[in-house]
C-alpha cells in the first residue's frame, strides 16, 4: 500500500498513549512500500513527540521517506499559503496538500 504521513498519523504511530495509536499501528502493517512525508511533517512530529531519534528511526527503518524538497516548490507553496492564509496553514499541511495532489 501507498500512502502519505502527516503529523497526526506518525504521532498517533509513536505514541501509545494517542488515541489513534490502534489505528496507525493497524495501517503500518499494511504498508509495503515507505510512507512520503516532508521535512515540516518530519519537524513537527519530533516536536509533539519530544523525540528526534525516534523520528529519524522512522527513516532508518523504511516506514517514511522524504519525498518533498519545499525548494522545487516554492511558488505553488506561496499560491496555497495566500489562497488559505484566512485559515493560517502550517507549512507542514501546505507541503502535504502539494505532495498528495
Amino acid at each position: 500500500m501507498k500512502g502519505i504521513a502527516d503529523t497526526g498519523f506518525l504521532v498517533a504511530f509513536a505514541n501509545r498513549n494517542d488515541r489513534h495509536h490502534g489505528w496507525a499501528v493497524s495501517v503500518a502493517s499494511r504498508v509495503t512500500e515507505p510512507l512520503l512525508t516532508c521535512e515540516a511533517v518530519l519537524a513537527e512530529t519530533a516536536f509533539h513527540l519530544r523525540n528526534v531519534a525516534l523520528v529519524l528511526a522512522m527513516i532508518r527503518d523504511g516506514l517514511i521517506v522524504l519525498a518533498f524538497d519545499c525548494q522545487d516548490h516554492l511558488s505553488q507553496l506561496a499560491a496555497l499559503a495566500s489562497r488559505y492564509g484566512d485559515r493560517q496553514p502550517d507549512l507542514a499541511s501546505i507541503s502535504t496538500v502539494l505532495a498528495i495532489g
